[in-house]
């Protein structure tokens, strides 16, 4: 749960220092713009909330691994919701409306966070699992969206922390079912272990010799 804490409290400084006029540049996720981005990260958040206000009574059916889905394809922009996201960034018109609304709600569901009781039941996406669990899932959700944040804003001056990096990618192999090879870095690991970005052709290679499937699309 500290983790969680640490990597949310990160993404949203970075968010808190980004100029106005970069909130129009891509982010690292494809299609979208910052701005899209950040709207994201407030839906995130009303997510979170909802979530630790959603008890359940049945035994888990998932953990911080499982929680995650492993889909067929990347997302094409056509899911109602992203669609939706979209439209609704541009709706904000100043970025200083998108900033203050995530750092409103995001810093509630911090607070709700670091209040929970991690041992509690809680349901989500028709599953169960318990608090700690969810936070923990959402370490990968808030480190991959940090470095799709800041992957074309050269001047920004905050990463994840190297804890969540060193986290999410041990996630993200037992995701995938075997390990990254050892000379890539924890952002290596996860930027084209996710496809979201291409590997050279000696990653390429270790990575056949390692036998890892990628990109993994997560959902």
């Amino acid at each position: 749960m500290d983790l969680f804490s640490r990597s949310w409290t990160a993404l949203r400084t970075a968010v808190a220092a980004i100029p106005d006029r970069d909130f129009a540049r891509p982010s690292g996720c494809a299609g979208w713009l910052v701005r899209d981005l950040v709207c994201h990260l407030v839906i995130d958040a009303q997510d979170v909330l909802i979530t630790l206000a959603t008890p359940a009574a049945t035994e888990p059916t998932v953990d911080a691994v499982t929680y995650w889905h492993v889909e067929d394809r990347p997302p094409t922009g056509e899911d109602p919701l992203d669609a939706l996201t979209v439209r609704l960034a541009a709706a904000y018109g100043d970025p200083h409306l998108l900033r203050f609304h995530l750092d409103d709600v995001g810093s509630a569901a911090g607070r709700a966070a670091q209040l929970a009781d991690p041992r509690t039941l809680v349901g989500t996406r028709d599953e169960v699992l318990t608090v700690g669990d969810y936070l923990g899932a959402y370490v990968l959700e808030w480190t991959l969206h940090h470095l799709d944040l800041i992957a074309h804003l050269p001047d920004a001056r905050t990463s994840p922390p190297e804890e969540g990096l060193a986290r999410s990618r041990a996630m993200l192999e037992e995701i995938a079912g075997t390990a990254f090879p050892a000379s890539f870095t924890d952002r290596d690991a996860l930027l084209v272990g996710t496809g979201r970005s291409t590997p050279t052709d000696a990653q390429r290679t270790e990575l056949r010799a390692a036998a890892v499937r990628f990109p993994l699309v997560l959902g």
